[in-house]
């Protein structure tokens, strides 16, 4: 048996649905293909751009009398706007290497924002007990009770391994925190890190790039908390009773320390060194309305602080090439889900980042819209026009 209209009816009926298709035609134009899925032009964009981030060398793409990018020694390097998360330059952005203590910015990230700042802690012998040897220390003695907030100004002003054991512990443990701070970097797109030990120690295998380091500090920029405790200079560190010691944060850009120059509008984040990573260093500074983050991985110069003077070359030349370059990728591209909000710095600027659709919501929206009017087109002549019915 078949059901049949008349020429009349189908041509009438295919005629209100490919105008409702057309009508929606122009939300639903597919993402471009063949992009760098870290760049601007990635499944996000709206124009291709070379996959040049995961290739090995310096990349810039600079519009004419743009500054020459500074000649840096670091194995692998970034400069990004913090407030888009546009990569303005880099050289072997992800390039696996240690991290040393810039990974506690990644540890910040996933532990912070659950254990409250007032809360306090006497530490037991056992939370002290697997500390590395020769690692960076705060002073956490065994029996004293220390507030949270006290443990992380020794995590962020003195990179203190033993303050980040006890907030481990407190977190549920340390396999546990290390396996959330993998957890962490996949959602902030940041697929280069894996995480050994939480506080940055050598570990076999634990390594992280300069690309996945700008994403933590970019992020950690917008959290209130750790914007404060990593653009704090001096703190006081409790001890038993009244008895206490001032500390230092060790970022020499930061503070101006053992003859570095202070950067002018530094705001962190944070330093590091090991015997196999090197000296690294994510730093994020403000200046005329406008934040940038670099990281700089292991410089092979061979000074104690060229960490810190090519952080700030590359700091000057993002500043000076405002509006002269074209990015060539993104700290947003990887990220699991786009993180609309302002950007969190001491000096409480905020920047608002504009959220984005869904994917594919555009062409979910197309195909909806237009079935519902083909839809209603059938019913409407069903009700207009016979039809006959043939055995």
């Amino acid at each position: 048996m078949t059901i049949g209209f008349s020429c009349r009816v189908a041509v009438s009926t295919c005629g209100l649905c490919m105008a409702g298709a057309l009508a929606f035609a122009p939300v639903a134009t597919a993402a471009p293909t063949g992009s760098d899925p870290g760049a601007p032009g990635g499944p996000r964009g709206t124009a291709p751009v070379p996959a040049v981030l995961y290739r090995a060398g310096t990349h810039v793409r600079p519009r004419p009398g743009a500054p020459d990018v500074p000649d840096v020694s670091a194995l692998s390097w970034l400069v990004a706007d913090a407030r888009t998360g546009e990569v303005l330059a880099a050289h072997d952005a992800h390039r696996r290497l240690p991290p040393a203590s810039t990974l506690k910015a990644l540890f910040a990230l996933t532990v912070l924002p659950g254990l409250p700042s007032g809360i306090r802690h006497r530490v037991t012998y056992g939370e002290l007990s697997e500390v590395g040897e020769g690692s960076s220390l705060v002073g956490v003695t065994e029996g004293d009770a220390y507030r949270v907030s006290d443990l992380w100004r020794g995590v962020f002003l003195n990179s203190g391994n033993d303050a980040v054991r006890v907030l481990a512990r407190l977190n549920g443990g340390w396999e546990v925190t290390a396996r959330q701070m993998e957890a962490k970097a996949r959602e902030l797109g940041a697929r280069d890190t894996r995480v050994k030990s939480p506080d940055g120690y050598d570990a076999q295998g634990q390594v992280s790039s300069a690309y996945d380091l700008a994403v933590f500090g970019r992020e950690g920029l917008r959290n209130a908390e750790f914007a404060r405790y990593c653009a704090t200079l001096e703190a006081r560190f409790p001890g038993d009773g009244d008895w206490g010691w001032d500390i230092r944060n060790t970022n020499r850009l930061l503070t101006g320390d053992d003859g570095v120059d202070r950067y002018p509008g530094l705001i962190g984040v944070k330093n590091g060194y090991t015997s196999d990573a090197g000296h690294t260093l994510i730093a994020a500074a403000r200046r005329d309305g406008r934040t940038l983050v670099v990281s700089v991985m292991n410089p092979q110069s061979g000074g104690p602080f060229d960490v810190y003077e090519e952080a700030r070359s590359l700091l000057d030349w993002g500043f000076g090439a405002a509006g002269q370059v074209d990015p060539v990728g993104s700290l947003e591209a990887l990220r699991s889900r786009p993180r609309p909000g302002p950007e969190a710095v001491p000096a409480r600027v905020t920047a608002a980042v504009a959220p984005e659709p869904e994917p594919g919501w555009p062409e979910t929206a197309a195909i909806t819209a237009a079935a519902c009017l083909g839809a209603a087109a059938v019913a409407l002549v069903l009700r207009l026009e016979p039809f006959h019915i043939e055995d």
